[in-house]
């Protein structure tokens, strides 16, 4: 019976010191690898405290952007106010301040620091609630009358008005503040 030998062991090759530090050791292939985890790392060199710090963030200014942001986010938010509104058949506090909150946080988040984007969203928040309050007395409306939504809205907008006027309270005028001032804090917050 024929056994041959088994080959002779070749030494692995060991990491060695990378830039004379040894616990920063490079594999035989190269390649840099981390230190072993619970290795004690050296104090970092006299002078350099930290790490090298990250280039900040650039600094949004799109004025068009943000105003486009806050616009939409003003749509959505007081046609789902208005929806609130017509489905509860009263304000709600809270949601003006949402609607507030979300024209501020979009026209901050796209539109950056511009000074111009905190002022246009108080105003565009107010126009939301308005349109909101509108929109939930034509629900109101419509479930009252035999005319559709669309109907009410859009062909007889004065009555809508009128129907405002009339419910409207120091309450719903202290919900446009609200929802004014939480635009532009939210606005000038949210700015990258």
């Amino acid at each position: 019976m024929n056994q041959s030998a088994p080959p002779p062991a070749q030494p692995q090759p060991q990491p060695e010191p990378v830039d004379g530090n040894p616990y920063a050791q490079q594999p035989a292939d190269g390649a840099p690898s981390a230190p072993q985890p619970g290795t004690v790392l050296p104090p970092p060199a006299p002078g350099v405290p930290y790490g090298a710090v990250p280039a900040p963030a650039p600094v949004r200014n799109n004025i068009g952007l943000g105003l486009v942001a806050a616009f939409v986010a003003a749509v959505v938010a007081g046609g789902v106010y208005g929806a609130i509104i017509g489905l509860t058949k009263h304000e709600i506090g809270w949601a003006a301040v949402g609607v507030g909150f979300l024209v501020g946080l979009a026209a901050g988040r796209f539109g950056g620091r511009n000074p111009v984007l905190p002022v246009a969203s108080a105003v565009l928040s107010l126009g939301a609630v308005y349109v909101g309050q509108l929109v939930g007395e034509a629900m109101i409306g419509a479930k009252e009358t035999s005319l559709s939504f669309s109907e009410l809205f859009f062909q007889h907008f004065d009555v809508i008005q009128e129907a405002w006027k009339a419910d409207a309270d120091p309450l719903t005028f202290v919900f446009f503040a609200i929802a004014a001032y939480v635009a532009f804090t939210g606005a000038r917050k949210a700015a990258l």
